[in-house]
């Protein structure tokens, strides 16, 4: 396994730096064009909750993020300090949606959703020390089911 660390500040201006590492560890892994886009949308999401939900304005807080790839596949951790929302409520909610008018959706809250539509497994750890999002996508999906 090999891993990459990658620490930024907690503010929206730094998340395409983590896109950016991420577009190329995936390219060397051979991952399909689509399947990179999807992981930078997912990412996005998981960076974005952690820059909202875990900065709170304080501007020396950083965000962690680490890559670990394998043969399998990439899992992407991104962690940050601030204090963790309730992720059952938060993927409960994001449980598949209605038949609803798009249009009718709020603004926000849909990230959790995003990301379990996007990668191959989504895992929150919350704790006192903060919130982690595990992301993980295999590069033959077919041989991880």
């Amino acid at each position: 396994m090999n891993a990459i660390r990658l620490q930024i500040p907690a503010h929206a201006d730094y998340i395409d730096m983590v896109r950016i590492c991420l577009f190329g560890i995936a390219s060397k892994m051979n991952y399909a064009y689509e399947e990179m886009e999807d992981m930078k949308v997912a990412v996005s999401e998981a960076c974005n909750n952690a820059v909202i939900h875990g900065a709170q304005g304080a501007s020396e807080d950083l965000i962690d993020v680490l890559f670990e790839s394998k043969d399998s596949g990439l899992t992407i951790k991104v962690k940050n300090s601030g204090p963790s929302f309730l992720p059952p409520a938060a993927i409960e909610k994001a449980a598949p949606l209605p038949e609803v008018d798009i249009s009718g959706l709020k603004v926000g809250g849909l990230g959790i959703y995003l990301m379990q539509a996007l990668m191959d497994e989504v895992e929150v750890n919350a704790s006192e020390s903060g919130t982690e999002v595990v992301l993980t996508k295999y590069l033959d999906t077919e041989a991880a089911r």
